[in-house]
């Protein structure tokens, strides 16, 4: 269900179910001066948008929602499965530099930590490794378990959340990236990554899917 730019004749379409639905399409039809296979591929395109509904033996009928509501009923139907992209993951045991260079090589703002059991165990964002490098301390030998942020105190996301959920997450916690994850027992196997940028890319592939 999508919002569009309607052209004018399906305007009028719009207009003529909203003063007299119910109305079959031959009726419509009529008042447009055109036949009903003219009126066929508009009334279609109405339809899958949500601006319309039809009833058989009963005819057209307006649905009462606006391109805004149509647009975020759409929104609304997004889960993190269809957007999740692949995840950036480095090992507990690697210094705070080994972690820097990852960063800087994978083009991420956010590293999940990982145990030797592939379980998260902690997240570790640009601040904390800025952080750790102007901490005075040694950051070759400096593992990154000591500085990372750690499990429970992180917030993740299933495959089959909403993605709107996912995206309040970002606005509340003020964080860049969340973990999509699998359960694994008493813990979670990291399966993907959400990101402000993948929140940006769903907006786009809605207007594009127009």
């Amino acid at each position: 269900m999508f919002a569009i730019e309607l052209n004018q004749r399906q305007e009028k379409i719009l207009q003529i179910v909203k003063n007299n639905g119910p109305i079959t399409g031959e009726k419509i039809a009529e008042r447009l001066n055109l036949t009903r296979a003219t009126l066929r591929p508009d009334l279609a395109i109405l339809t899958m948008a949500g601006y319309l509904d039809a009833r058989p033996r009963v005819g057209y009928f307006y649905t009462g929602k606006s391109s805004t509501q149509l647009l975020s009923a759409s929104i609304r139907k997004f889960q993190v499965k269809d957007f999740q992209s692949i995840p950036s993951v480095i090992n507990e045991d690697i210094s705070v530099y080994d972690a820097i260079c990852a960063m800087f090589l994978e083009d991420v703002g956010t590293l999940f930590v990982i145990n030797k059991n592939s379980e998260l165990v902690g997240v570790c964002s640009r601040k904390d490794l800025l952080r750790a490098s102007m901490g005075g301390q040694d950051i070759h030998s400096v593992p990154v378990h000591i500085i990372m942020s750690r499990m429970p105190n992180i917030s993740v996301v299933t495959p089959d959340d909403l993605l709107i959920y996912a995206a309040n997450l970002l606005i509340e916690k003020q964080i860049d990236s969340l973990p999509v994850v699998r359960k694994k027992g008493s813990s979670y196997e990291v399966t993907g990554r959400i990101t402000k940028t993948t929140i940006t890319r769903a907006f786009v592939a809605l207007i594009e899917d127009e």
